[in-house]
């Protein structure tokens, strides 16, 4: 699967990730009466209105994109209505040809871990046959439980065609209470960053278009370029998710560490900064009307920025 995201960032020149994070604050006013029009204030008329709102906003960048990052909690806070919505997102992505992250940091051991990888990224056997449950492409994984916890996914990433994004370094600023921590002289994101290369090299994608790169990548945040740096060279196989760029405080310019020689690497992630950019000043004349379009724009701009600091 690899080889497929790194296809259409080469097709679209543009290392970046669409975060599907919507908030009901996001999403016009004109959208959110129509679905409850239809379906009254319940969980049932919030889903409908973040699904016509993804819809909107996918239409209008799938051509610009290679990829697209959901943020399952974001959809799990309108109970099951809110799940349906989440597939709903998915199949919608996946039919524009797009890469679908599914943003779900699972973390377990045994059984429910490998429940959880069905889930997301292989099938549940029922009888005789098989079905698809989310169908994403990758899915983002906590490590904390160590190896028992990702063996699970990497099995099922083998059997399908499917990969993972490793939690290693987060944007958060509170991630160094433990990722920080020294462990025989070294950061524990060090030693994290060395796991997943250790795991990714059991589960590389075989095709040209993966041009040697992991099924296992990781996730380092933006915010932290100099970290970034040495995870990079921990990490030579393993693409990087970047969250952390634009609403986080991550501009282009710290970008360039997580970024191979090559100039693959690494994908980009921006959320709110993408889809609520009709919010933002800079967009604010495309008016609510038109927030799809403020959202291209956005996505414009974060691509002109990206290839400025790598250039």
């Amino acid at each position: 699967m690899i080889g497929k995201l790194i296809s259409n960032i080469r097709r679209t020149n543009a290392p970046i990730v669409v975060g599907l994070d919507p908030m009901m604050g996001f999403v016009p006013e004109s959208i959110k009466k129509a679905a409850f029009a239809e379906y009254g204030e319940t969980l049932e008329g919030a889903a409908e209105a973040i699904y016509r709102f993804n819809e909107k906003i996918v239409n209008a960048t799938a051509d610009l994109i290679p990829a697209v990052k959901p943020q399952i909690a974001m959809y799990e806070q309108f109970g099951v209505p809110g799940v349906l919505a989440f597939k709903k997102t998915v199949d919608l992505c996946k039919a524009k040809g797009l890469v679908v992250i599914g943003d779900v940091k699972r973390g377990d051991i045994g059984s429910t871990s490998a429940a959880y990888a069905a889930a997301h990224l292989g099938t549940t056997a029922i009888g005789s046959s098989a079905f698809e449950a989310f169908g994403e492409d990758f899915a983002t994984v906590n490590p904390y439980l160590g190896s028992d916890g990702v063996e699970p996914f990497l099995k099922v990433c083998r059997e399908n065609n499917r990969g993972i994004f490793v939690l290693v370094k987060t944007s958060n600023p509170s991630s160094g209470e433990f990722q920080d921590r020294l462990v025989d002289g070294r950061p524990l994101y060090e030693l994290v960053g060395e796991k997943v290369d250790e795991w990714g090299r059991t589960a590389m994608d075989p095709s040209p278009e993966a041009e040697g790169y992991s099924e296992v990548g990781a996730v380092v945040g933006a915010t932290y370029p100099e970290m970034g740096k040495k995870l990079r060279e921990i990490m030579p196989k393993s693409y990087i998710l970047v969250p952390g760029y634009g609403a986080q405080g991550g501009k282009g310019k710290d970008l360039v560490n997580f970024f191979n020689k090559d100039g693959l690497g690494a994908i980009v992630n921006s959320s709110r900064g993408i889809i609520a950019a009709w919010k933002q000043e800079k967009y604010a004349a495309y008016g609510e009307e038109h927030f799809e379009e403020a959202a291209r724009a956005a996505v414009i701009d974060m691509q002109k920025d990206i290839a400025e600091a790598l250039a």
